[in-house]
């Protein structure tokens, strides 16, 4: 089912969710996410309710070899649609007894891949001919002998370098920006009011909180706001991306992995 495009905004938790549910979706449990995020298993568990929602995540499905399952056989067909009906046609193919898949194309050919499975080459045949019934005109089809799959890469925690500390990042005039960032569950801020957070020196005069995120709400802060772990908060910084910043709302390295760095 097609969903609206939303402003959702992609940040570190969801993209580390969003790569491992990609990898194993069956054996991969909120608690290890989150142990592996630093949040709670009920933060997880709200983003990918929150991801399911917007549509990001849009289901989970097995992957089927049909050739072991009983034989069967697998064919690919590619196919051309006029661009006005291709939505509604595209549909219309998904009903096909025996179609698994259909994919649209932003291109003027072919720009239609349906997939299908069937006891025999008449059960093709046969899915073949519903399909042009609807307007489909096939250019060509092939029998699948293998499809692979892989999580996407760039949504990877220890993939390359590693993911950037904050969630968000815009550059103001000068040096200000605005950083978006989710607080760690040991950061020298947690569970700390905003005005005892300043009066230890955990915010410096710099660094301004403007809002907060916690579940479904987004506050207002105040000197006497609690930052809680999984907030994600939006700071302005006019001394630009601090590094010094941001680790208030990040759990403290360990010697050997400043060392590292």
């Amino acid at each position: 089912m097609p969903h609206d495009n939303t402003d959702y905004r992609l940040d570190e938790i969801d993209r580390r969710i969003i790569h491992a549910l990609m990898d194993d979706a069956r054996n991969t449990s909120a608690s290890t996410l989150a142990a592996e995020a630093g949040v709670s298993g009920a933060t997880v568990r709200n983003r990918i309710h929150n991801l399911e929602d917007a549509g990001i995540i849009r289901g989970y499905t097995a992957q089927v070899d049909f050739e072991l399952a009983g034989g069967k056989l697998t064919n690919l067909y590619l196919c051309d649609v006029p661009v006005t009906e291709r939505e509604a046609i595209a549909h219309e193919a998904r009903t096909i007894p025996g179609v698994t898949n259909v994919r649209t194309l932003m291109t003027g050919r072919r720009n239609v891949h349906v997939l299908a499975v069937g006891e025999s080459t008449s059960d093709l045949r046969r899915v073949a001919r519903r399909l042009t019934d609807i307007g489909i005109h096939i250019e060509d089809e092939d029998l699948v002998e293998e499809e692979l799959f892989a999580p996407y890469g760039p949504f990877d925690p220890d993939d390359g370098e590693r993911a950037p500390e904050a969630n968000d990042f815009i550059s103001l005039t000068g040096t200000a920006s605005v950083v978006e960032v989710t607080v760690q569950s040991e950061a020298p801020i947690a569970n700390l009011t905003l005005e005892a957070a300043a009066d230890r020196g955990i915010l410096d005069g710099e660094t301004l909180v403007i809002a907060i995120e916690r579940g479904d709400r987004e506050l207002t802060p105040h000197g006497d706001t609690v930052v809680q772990p999984d907030d994600i908060v939006t700071v302005l910084s006019r001394a630009g991306e601090d590094a010094n910043a941001l680790s208030a709302f990040r759990e403290p390295q360990s010697e050997s992995e400043s060392t590292a760095r």
